[in-house]
């Protein structure tokens, strides 16, 4: 496990914790949300993230804020696993960069629906103005629907759990309400 800082006033609020909690919060398969149990058994339990050992309890506290500084392998496996560059876990993207990468991550999660990706998928090949044309009929379809012209940004992630009484977040220390044991999640 790597080590990581001491929680600071303001580390709940840390650009690690927001990031690692937007990531989670819309990058899983359809259903439901990854846990920190299965993101910590994927990471550990494979050479693909350079055989990081990370424990629930570890990424439990990245994300309420509780370590701030893990290491450059255990967010290397981070960045692996979401799909997006480690620059922007690091807060090193510039913000029209860091913007681009959240823009894709909403991209992502519009594709899981199979309906989104059967007409993306039927328009290729159609010339730029068909393209042009089916964008107009779409538009006048949200307007008709009385939905904003572009689909709205996915909600901020939720703040961070405060630690439970034992410091360690909630009582499992998973970050998470019950765990997510007993409810069939990953």
């Amino acid at each position: 496990m790597a080590v990581g800082a001491d929680r600071s006033p303001d580390a709940a609020g840390s650009p690690l914790a927001k990031r690692l909690n937007y990531l989670f919060t819309t990058m899983h398969p359809p259903g439901a949300p990854y846990t920190n149990a299965h993101v910590a058994e994927e990471i550990s339990g494979s050479d693909e993230y350079g055989g990081v050992s990370l424990t629930e309890q570890y990424l439990s506290m990245l994300r309420n804020g509780k370590r701030t500084n893990p290491s450059p392998d255990v967010l290397r496996a981070l960045a692996k696993f979401f799909a997006v560059p480690v620059g922007y876990l690091l807060g090193d993207l510039s913000p029209s960069q860091a913007e681009r990468v959240e823009e894709e991550v909403r991209f992502l999660v519009a594709m899981r629906d199979k309906r989104v990706r059967s007409i993306a998928l039927r328009s290729v090949g159609l010339p730029p103005e068909v393209q042009d044309s089916l964008t107009t009929i779409i538009s006048q379809f949200r307007r008709q629907m009385n939905l904003p012209p572009e689909p709205p940004e996915p909600p901020e992630p939720p703040e961070p759990p405060e630690p439970g009484p034992d410091g360690a977040g909630e009582a499992d220390g998973s970050g998470e309400p019950d765990g997510g044991a007993t409810d069939g999640r990953r």
